[in-house]
């Protein structure tokens, strides 16, 4: 089956992760204090029939997924492949001057998925050994971890990546290694074949320029959502005053605008914010939402202000990123803002243990990296879903896995879901998008439990498969 339009393209904040929506690079001296995250313009979302959202991966019959088999005829395939073992490869801005929680949470659940496997005997009797390496968040480190892993290394493909500046995606390429389920914090994921990002690219992806000639799309689904759930007809937009920050605000109030809102744009100083005044405006204004081209610490302290002014916003929404267990600290100090803010992503809820694979995912957290249950996140989910599409991608190849045969099941017309945990995606390139297209979305609301409980992210959608919505897209320069 083949996507109808392009999947959904969503614009990311300037400082935290140039995520989906591919907004411009920022100065690594900017993202040295920046990184944590914003709200993501288009937070979910793809675009594909609705028939799409009823396909699963299915292995080839007499496979049984990606829980291995017996092993006994294996050979030496391809690069990275021997009778025992497949190495994979895994690039993460781990100790980036942004802090070590910033980019590791995809690869923490792409190292739990494949911990899960081995002990169920690994891949046709294979044991994937998985080789790290931390970029240290720059370009140059990036490139250095790309060739250590590609020429000394030789692994069989990347997986689950999330770094913040994908300097050595052209040699990964050029060597036609495939990267997959890696994390688009910048343009590499919609310009360079081999390189398959956890929501699918309907670009062209020829090598030569990012999306269609230069231009992507942002759609405008999170703001329908919001229209049609909390009747919201006003927004403000929070950035500061600096040129990355102000065009991803640019772009947020464009797609508030396209929706029918009345958008309240307020700018404060990126080194002495006065978030009182914002608080002051917000309550003046009577807006309903509240979105921001900040960082965490911006965001928190912009909650701390509207606690203490008492103002209320009925949603103040995050993105992906944001999605995590993290929020019961990052907003001690400001419950009540806390308690209005909201999520959306084109993933499954983590906390969700409704879904088989989501209670698979807690799991193996749970039972690798105890330790880690005051970090658990979406972004830890999605790293896990990566892994199961490169997983799925080697099991289609039977017992002798190539490069070539799992780039024809990421290549291939039949979306992709995870086991259900990511919405269908796709890799099949499409013409740019000339009008609106069916966009989905998944999203949480936090919630504080009563009575001393522990609370957390609770699902506000029957099915992000089914919350969809036919949206404009419109085009930016990245």
């Amino acid at each position: 089956m083949r996507p109808t339009a392009p999947p959904r393209h969503r614009a990311a904040d300037a400082f935290a992760r140039r995520r989906p929506g591919r907004v411009p690079a920022v100065a690594l001296a900017l993202l040295l204090t920046f990184l944590p995250a914003l709200a993501t313009l288009s937070g979910c979302g793809t675009r594909l029939p609705e028939r799409a959202f009823t396909a699963r991966a299915t292995p080839p019959a007499g496979q049984t997924g990606s829980t291995g088999g017996n092993g006994s005829t294996n050979p030496a395939s391809d690069t990275g492949v021997t009778a025992t073992e497949i190495r994979i490869g895994i690039v993460t801005s781990l100790t980036s001057p942004v802090g070590s929680e910033v980019f590791s949470g995809p690869r923490y659940g792409a190292q739990a998925f494949f911990q899960a496997l081995n002990d169920r005997g690994g891949l046709h009797g294979r044991t994937v050994r998985l080789v790290t390496c931390d970029d240290g968040g720059s370009g140059v480190g990036n490139q250095d971890c790309v060739h250590r892993l590609i020429d000394q290394a030789h692994v069989f493909a990347f997986v689950s990546g999330s770094v913040l500046d994908y300097a050595g995606a052209s040699y990964v390429s050029g060597k036609a290694v495939p990267d997959v389920g890696g994390q688009p914090i910048g343009t590499a994921y919609d310009r360079w074949p081999h390189l398959y990002g956890i929501y699918g690219s309907a670009a062209p992806r020829d090598g030569r320029t990012v999306g269609w000639n230069g231009t992507l799309y942002q759609s405008t689904e999170v703001f329908r959502f919001f229209k049609q759930r909390l009747g919201a007809a006003s927004a403000a937009v929070v950035a500061y005053n600096q040129a990355d920050s102000a065009r991803y605000a640019g772009q947020l109030k464009a797609g508030l605008e396209a929706e029918g809102y009345r958008v309240l744009l307020q700018t404060v100083d990126f080194a002495l914010p006065n978030f009182q005044a914002v608080a002051a405006a917000v309550h003046a204004d009577g807006s309903q939402l509240l979105f921001d081209a900040m960082d965490t610490r911006g965001n928190a302290a912009l909650c701390r202000a509207l606690d203490e002014a008492g103002v209320t916003v009925a949603a103040k929404v995050t993105n992906v990123q944001n999605w995590s267990e993290s929020v019961r600290t990052d907003y001690a100090s400001s419950p009540n803002c806390r308690n209005a803010l909201w999520a959306t992503s084109s993933s499954l809820n983590y906390e969700d243990e409704q879904y088989p694979a989501v209670r698979d995912f807690r799991t193996a957290m749970a039972r690798y990296y105890p330790d880690r249950a005051g970090q658990l996140s979406a972004w830890e989910l999605e790293g896990w879903a990566g892994a199961q599409w490169l997983a799925d991608a080697l099991d289609s190849c039977g017992a002798a896995p190539t490069r070539s045969c799992v780039e024809a099941f990421m290549n291939r017309a039949e979306p992709y879901d995870a086991h259900g945990l990511i919405l269908p995606a796709s890799f099949v390139p499409q013409p740019p998008p000339t009008g609106p297209t069916r966009a989905c979305l998944n999203a949480a609301r936090w919630q504080d439990a009563a009575q001393g409980g522990r609370g957390g992210w609770v699902t506000q959608v029957p099915a992000m498969t089914t919350t969809c919505f036919d949206v404009p897209q419109l085009p930016y320069k990245p």
